[in-house]
């Protein structure tokens, strides 16, 4: 659920991660290895983790 939730903001209302982990006020390092760990990495150039 975290991984559609992050790639819906993601797609819908923020330009990148930067901006969404401002908002929200998420720590970006903690994202990407929670993230990391179940097989996801964020890709720029899409704009969603994959």
């Amino acid at each position: 659920m975290l991984l559609s939730t992050l790639n819906m903001k993601l797609r819908n209302q923020f330009k990148d991660i930067y901006m969404l982990c401002n908002y929200y006020n998420l720590d970006i390092v903690a994202l990407y290895k929670q993230l990391k760990s179940i097989g996801y990495e964020y890709d720029p150039h899409l704009n969603q983790f994959k």
